[in-house]
């Protein structure tokens, strides 16, 4: 028969078990919160109006002069000295060299750089790496060498993670709110050369298909099935921007995230609508 005595010390065991375990969790629960929402790396100080650039930024890995992306009626072209870049791709690259571009979503939290790995065997390489390739799970921005890095393809994609604390892509998911879609119509892509702004044609819901690998996009027709998803989403929720053109002859972007826990493919298509030259 046990004693008083030892019924209390099991008892006390039990507790201390209890409290060992409680301590377990909450620092692990901890550590998950601290990994999954850790505040990104502050790269502001390479995007501002009054950066001082060099008078050419030419990307390490390119010979020759910038990638001339001139389409008609859409580059600025005049005698006027052209203007610089607002993007500092020198200090970037002294970072990491695979960064091709910086992207702003007004209205968004999305003010970030655009990778493109060098790995030929990982085309995902930045899906869970940091701009300083690092392991990192939030990734980064990219683009995969499917696409040109100079955004001169008939369709770029740009991809994203849906992040519960809104860093990444997540705030695409703004553009479901037809208000918020209506007020906010352009978002920018700086490339060493260049400032594109695209016009938001449409935001929409897509099935989970690579679409790069889905679209030949050198066959007219097919090009022009992708035009008409932009313009006619098949979607119940989707905004549709009216009287903005898109021909097989335009340049379309198309930003990406997971939606519905990775079943979907949340999409914000926008289509070139000037190109601004600069140093």
């Amino acid at each position: 028969m046990k004693t008083t005595n030892g019924k209390k010390r099991t008892r006390w065991v039990w507790v201390l078990v209890l409290i060992l375990c409680l301590g377990i969790v909450g620092s692990g629960g901890g550590w998950l919160a601290w990994y999954y929402f850790k505040p990104q790396e502050d790269l502001s100080q390479f995007r501002s109006p009054t950066i001082l650039t060099p008078s050419v930024q030419q990307h390490p890995d390119q010979s020759g002069t910038t990638p001339d992306l001139d389409s008609p009626g859409l580059a600025d072209i005049s005698d006027e000295p052209l203007p610089d870049n607002p993007v500092d791709f020198y200090g970037l690259w002294q970072i990491n060299e695979d960064v091709i571009a910086w992207i702003v979503v007004p209205g968004t939290d999305i003010d970030l750089p655009v990778m493109m790995t060098k790995f030929e065997v990982n085309d995902n390489w930045y899906l869970h790496r940091n701009i300083r390739g690092s392991y990192d799970y939030k990734g980064c921005l990219y683009v995969q060498k499917l696409n040109e890095k100079d955004f001169s393809d008939p369709v770029t994609v740009i991809y994203g993670h849906n992040m519960l604390d809104t860093t990444m892509f997540s705030n695409l998911t703004l553009f479901q709110d037809p208000q918020f879609f209506a007020d906010h119509d352009t978002f920018t892509v700086y490339i060493p050369g260049h400032i594109l702004t695209y016009t938001i044609v449409s935001a929409h819901q897509y099935e989970k298909k690579h679409i790069l690998n889905s679209f030949d996009f050198s066959q007219k027709d097919v090009l022009q099935e992708y035009v008409n998803i932009v313009l006619s989403p098949p979607a119940v929720m989707a905004n549709v921007r009216e009287g903005v053109s898109v021909t097989t002859d335009d340049r379309i972007v198309t930003l990406s995230t997971c939606i519905e826990h990775g079943r979907y493919r949340y999409l914000v298509q926008g289509v070139l609508t000037n190109d601004q030259r600069t140093n």
